[in-house]
């Protein structure tokens, strides 16, 4: 990774130590852990205390300084004091394990920021329509960047770092496979505010502004491309014997016909949406992470990447 010269490295065994054992405890259970877990994201407790106990520690102190922060400034303002959400951006190719680390890192935080607020949201809300992406002519560009209401996704933010009382973020369903109408996640001036999605590092196209202008730590899922490309054709086989069996699901015909014609059209989606989607606008964002996780086979982070300034 040459364009790293940035960022501090580290082993998992390097990572594991930085960690303060008398403030964070381990409340995830081995059955908690199953029901945050992604479809065929592999993770264990061991990797909970090794990667996520320190990264947890890591945090409260960046969100200490942050609070002290404000209220300096505030004061030297002369201004009222006010709690200003700390925004965590989570990025990455689809089939990385994204959601998995957002939800871990929900609960951890959720347990350990005692009395705090945590909020999380994914970018998917803020896709077009099906019917909108149609009507643009974008339908088979769904993922990329044109494909996103960014301007409605950059005023969310505004709102939410302004301190509105309640913003509203869409909601996407993975069932449909598209927005649903008139839905939303209220938030409601979190302390901690988690955001997850593939654009979350990226420059809007009809914006001067970049999402990760409103977040105060990143972090970037990283892989090799041909590990990411398995791991979604392996979570894909898994979703036709599960949830694509519903009749109500996207994929529900797909499921009910011939597999390998199924694993034809998935191999196709890879190849002409995820994978040039992820070359050309996800993997340039990777340095503008403040922290990358490198994952090798099974899914296990091998090693951590930590930008110097």
């Amino acid at each position: 990774m040459d364009d790293l010269i940035n960022y501090y490295s580290f082993t998992k065994d390097e990572w594991k130590h930085f960690n303060n054992d008398n403030e964070v405890d381990l409340p995830l259970t081995s059955n908690e852990l199953r029901h945050i877990k992604a479809f065929n994201d592999q993770i264990s407790l061991q990797d909970v205390a090794d990667i996520y106990k320190p990264l947890v520690h890591m945090i409260r102190l960046q969100k200490n300084n942050f609070d002290q922060w404000q209220t300096t400034k505030a004061r030297f303002l002369r201004k009222k004091v006010r709690t200003v959400p700390f925004i965590i951006g989570i990025s990455g190719s689809v089939a990385v394990g994204k959601s998995t680390t957002a939800r871990v890192l929900e609960e951890l935080l959720s347990n350990y920021f005692t009395g705090e607020t945590i909020k999380l949201i994914t970018t998917d809300g803020f896709l077009y329509s099906n019917a909108e992406l149609k009507q643009r002519g974008i339908y088979d560009k769904k993922g990329f960047p044109e494909s996103y209401d960014m301007r409605k996704l950059i005023a969310f933010l505004n709102e939410v770092k302004s301190g509105v009382p309640v913003t509203k973020s869409p909601v996407y369903s993975h069932q449909s496979y598209d927005i649903i109408p008139n839905r939303f996640e209220l938030v409601d001036r979190p302390d901690v505010l988690i955001i997850e999605g593939i654009n979350t590092l990226q420059l809007p196209s009809n914006e001067q502004i970049y999402v990760s202008d409103f977040t105060d730590f990143s972090i970037y899922m990283d892989a090799d491309v041909h590990l990411i490309e398995k791991w979604y054709l392996e979570r894909f086989g898994r979703l036709m014997d599960t949830a694509f069996q519903d009749p109500d699901n996207y994929y529900y015909d797909y499921a009910q016909g011939d597999r390998e014609e199924a694993f034809d059209m998935a191999r196709r989606v890879w190849d002409t949406i995820d994978l040039p989607n992820l070359r050309a606008n996800i993997l340039p964002t990777r340095s503008r992470a403040d922290m990358i996780m490198h994952k090798t086979d099974n899914h296990l982070i091998d090693r951590l990447y930590l930008r110097k300034y």
